[in-house]
């Protein structure tokens, strides 16, 4: 048996699995055998599906690996009771999931975990896949009725809760439509019955539609698809299409049951993307995190060596930090797209920002735009890193300089929102409630479609070679994800562009800016420095040696407590790299803290939100710097928390 892995892709692809087995034609249980053992190669170790009978039995279609494990359809948690509420069960392990379809309950799906318990997301699949082999069931079990009486045939016809139609199979001209297929498509029974199948689908798809028909032999073909109709009002959709031969009245004919999977279609797009950018911003950040331990050896000898009078050179040497700066701000917008910068989140006012702001952008915007400002005023505090937000803001101003060459107009707005739940869920991403909105128009050339599903990727670009990084707004994307916030984009070609950007209101009360920190100062405490990567190393001690301080500098964990053991450890401050081999920074803390409880401890690393807080490796409130650093951002650094 396979060992399940319910990573993204793989749910994606068991998805797309699942839904060509039960939307095949002539789907019965042998159906349902082949999707319980589907699930458990890559899903689940065990499945059983249970199916409600018409006589109102719970009765067992399929197991799998077998059909000797024994579950109590009444139990707890079990298929009796999750078809009576309708909602999922599942407790790690353990999953029981209702197979409903529009709020009728036709059986369940059982599942027993493999190496690893169910998360939400499985059980999110897991929901998708009972309402898919809900349909199934329900599909078959009209098409099977459709073979009988002609008025019991007329009776499921008129009540499908899903459209479906008859048409001649030499005329293609509508011949019958139900109730739903009127409700749904807008034209009324007389207005159908004078159309062919062809007026309900876009022009440019006409000549497809008939060459599918002849070369699947003929309408009514059983074999499924999914293809554009137009609705009345020209709304495209994307419909699942089963169809199936009869007579009616005397001519051949086709019948169709017709269901729409637009949303279905668009939610698995915004999934698939979702998981690409992730990716990428895994990609992004492990790079960013070796560079970062690179250039901090650059930076702090070159700063060093600046640093002393004797050294020649000092032009060359101004020129290698400038470098190593330049590289620096690169790292950061990779790891502010990968959502791995450190933040330092504060509770703050919008208005504030924008207003402080306001006078830089309108110098780097240029004279032949004009810029407007409209702030609501008394808006909800957010809770975001003051920095990272104004860069967010510098970023789209400068997004929407480069989109008006010619000059135009520039707006900033904030308003306080309420989220709901339907919007956010139409959305796929947000936080239902009290929102504070950051939106920015501008009056340039606007976006195509497709630039718009690329326009967060890093090194993407619409500029010419040498003109931008391709980073920009891929920074705006990653600080708004790292914020808790959501961001938007609304534009057309030739008419502009805006985005809009909802964070969650906070519950506290603003507060003021930082003031700037005092000087480095010089120490004599004795510092124990432990990183892994032996440039680093040197580096730091160097650094530290020159401000006064004792250093015992160590690769690792276990040399650092010997060398503790061995010094009685008279140590004043822990400097350690977080992610190390064997045992990691915090894990060291805290053994060399039970031997001194006064030890002052400094995490240290080029990784940083996801790695290191959102992963537990330290808390958010332990101190902590980030690479690169400078000579004098480490002493600064050093000497707050030492005198903390």
């Amino acid at each position: 048996m396979t060992r399940p892995d319910n990573t993204g892709a793989n749910r994606l692809s068991l998805l797309a699995r699942a839904g060509e087995l039960l939307s095949a034609p002539g789907a019965n249980e042998r159906t349902l055998e082949r999707l319980a053992t589907l699930l458990v190669t890559g899903f689940a170790r065990w499945c059983a599906i249970d199916v409600l009978d018409e006589d109102g039995s719970i009765r067992r279609a399929a197991a799998a690996p077998d059909r000797g494990q024994a579950v109590d359809h009444g139990a707890p948690h079990g298929t009796a009771v999750v078809m009576r509420t309708g909602e999922p069960d599942a407790n790690g392990d353990f999953m029981c999931v209702p197979l409903m379809a529009r709020d009728q309950p036709w059986g369940a799906i059982t599942l027993l975990a493999g190496d690893r318990p169910f998360g939400p997301d499985d059980v999110d699949v897991a929901a998708e896949l009972a309402r898919r082999a809900a349909a199934a069931i329900e599909t078959a079990r009209l098409v099977r009725s459709l073979a009988g009486s002609e008025e019991r045939y007329r009776m499921l016809f008129e009540a499908s809760p899903l459209p479906m139609w008859l048409y001649d199979s030499q005329t293609f001209q509508f011949l019958a439509v139900n109730d739903a297929a009127v409700r749904h498509y807008g034209y009324t029974r007389q207005e159908f019955l004078a159309m062919t199948i062809k007026d309900i689908r876009p022009p440019e798809d006409v000549e497809s539609v008939l060459a599918s028909i002849q070369s699947s032999g003929g309408p009514g073909s059983p074999m499924p698809g999914t293809w554009r109709h137009r609705k009345k009002d020209g709304t495209i959709i994307d419909v699942e299409i089963t169809a199936g031969r009869l007579t009616f009245e005397g001519r051949a004919a086709a019948v169709v049951l017709a269901h729409d999977v637009t949303e279905r279609l668009r939610l698995e797009e915004r999934l698939s993307q979702a998981e690409k950018m992730e990716a990428i911003g895994r990609l992004a950040g492990g790079v960013a995190h070796d560079f970062n331990n690179l250039l901090t050896v650059i930076s702090g000898y070159t700063e060093i060596l600046l640093s002393r009078p004797e050294t020649t050179g000092g032009e060359q040497l101004r020129e290698i930090a400038h470098a190593a700066e330049q590289a620096a701000a690169l790292t950061r917008q990779l790891l502010a797209f990968s959502r791995r910068q450190v933040l330092h989140p504060v509770t703050l006012e919008l208005n504030d920002i924008v207003a402080g702001m306001e006078p830089m952008v309108r110098r780097i915007i240029g004279d032949d735009v004009n810029v407007g400002v409209r702030m609501a005023p008394d808006l909800p505090a957010v809770e975001a890193d003051r920095a990272q937000i104004e860069r967010v803001i510098l970023n789209l101003a400068a997004n929407a300089r480069d989109a008006m060459p010619h000059g135009g107009r520039l707006t900033i707005e904030t308003a306080a929102v309420e989220l709901d739940e339907d919007y956010v869920a139409s959305r796929g991403e947000g936080t239902p409630g009290a929102n504070v909105l950051l939106a920015v128009s501008d009056t340039g050339v606007g976006m195509s479609d497709e630039v718009q599903r690329h326009l967060f990727e890093p090194f993407f670009t619409t500029k010419a070679p040498g003109a931008g990084t391709g980073l920009g707004l891929a920074t705006v994307f990653g600080v708004v994800k790292q914020s808790g916030g959501s961001i938007y984009v609304y534009s057309e070609e030739g008419r502009g562009t805006t985005f809009k950007i909802y964070f969650p209101a906070a519950a506290g009360i603003a507060e003021p800016a930082p003031v700037a920190d005092a000087a480095a100062e010089l120490g004599s405490e004795t510092v124990m420095l432990v990183e892994d990567d032996e440039s680093v190393r040197n580096l730091v001690r160097t650094m530290l040696e020159t401000k006064g301080y004792r250093v015992l500098a160590a690769a690792g964990a276990d040399e650092a407590e010997q060398l503790c053991t061995a010094d009685n450890c008279p140590v004043d401050l822990l400097l350690t790299d977080v992610v190390m081999p064997e045992v990691n920074g915090r894990v060291l803390a805290e053994r060399l803290a039970q031997r001194s409880p006064s030890l002052r401890i400094l995490f240290m690393s080029g990784y940083s939100d996801e790695a290191v807080y959102r992963h537990g490796e330290i808390s958010p409130n332990a101190s902590f710097i980030e690479k690169p650093f400078t000579d004098r951002t480490l002493a600064r650094k050093v000497r707050e928390v030492l005198d903390a």
